[in-house]
């Protein structure tokens, strides 16, 4: 069974994560895991544009590496970008020490106060180390959209369904994901529905990098 969702004890445990924006206003923020990479972060950006949408790109380290040009070209456009880590590291699978220097190896190429740990795992030591360094960015929302047991239809009809002012959605930048077949229809649903999508500002760290 899917949540799409994190779980009320995952919100009360990281309780000073963002996971929904603090609003009555309906507005929404999108964002984008995993990338930057050319099977699908043009394609992305190419919707966005036609909408005038701006989003939040977590983009991990070696990625960058691999393709600086398009991560310039998603600031270019005036999009956001946070952290994601250097490699795609499960936070409770990995030591402190060794998640704080992938943590820190992406910084060096992404520059940005926020941070959103890979699947949404972190042992509370890393939640706390991190907090002191970075904005941590969960979710509201998540429509599986890297799921095969997940089609565009089903993907859309989660989003338009459960929606609500604040939300955070994540979607994912990278080739199994099939967010281009229905990103394009979500917005103009929401839009219609009289959302609006923004990046806020969200409050900042106390410190400058993690060391």
């Amino acid at each position: 069974m899917r949540h799409y969702r994190p779980f009320f004890l995952i919100r009360k445990i990281f309780a000073k994560a963002v996971f929904r924006i603090k609003t009555d206003e309906k507005i929404l923020c999108l964002t984008f895991d995993d990338g930057p990479n050319p099977g699908s972060t043009y394609r992305i950006l190419n919707i966005l544009d036609n909408y005038q949408v701006k989003a939040i790109f977590f983009l991990t380290g070696l990625n960058v590496e691999k393709y600086p040009g398009i991560k310039e070209l998603i600031v270019a456009k005036g999009h956001q970008l946070g952290n994601h880590g250097y490699l795609h590291k499960k936070g409770c699978t990995t030591s402190s020490e060794n998640y704080a220097k992938n943590i820190s190896m992406a910084a060096r190429l992404i520059p940005s106060d926020y941070y959103r740990p890979p699947y949404g795992s972190l042992t509370p030591k890393q939640y706390h180390n991190i907090l002191k360094y970075y904005t941590l960015i969960f979710w509201d929302l998540m429509p599986y959209d890297f799921s095969r047991s997940h089609s565009a239809g089903r993907c859309l009809r989660i989003l338009k369904e459960k929606i609500r002012p604040g939300s955070i959605i994540v979607l994912h930048d990278n080739p199994s994901s099939i967010v281009t077949e229905f990103l394009a229809e979500f917005i103009e649903s929401a839009t219609g529905e009289g959302y609006k999508f923004v990046v806020p500002v969200f409050a900042k760290p106390e410190k400058n990098k993690l060391r």
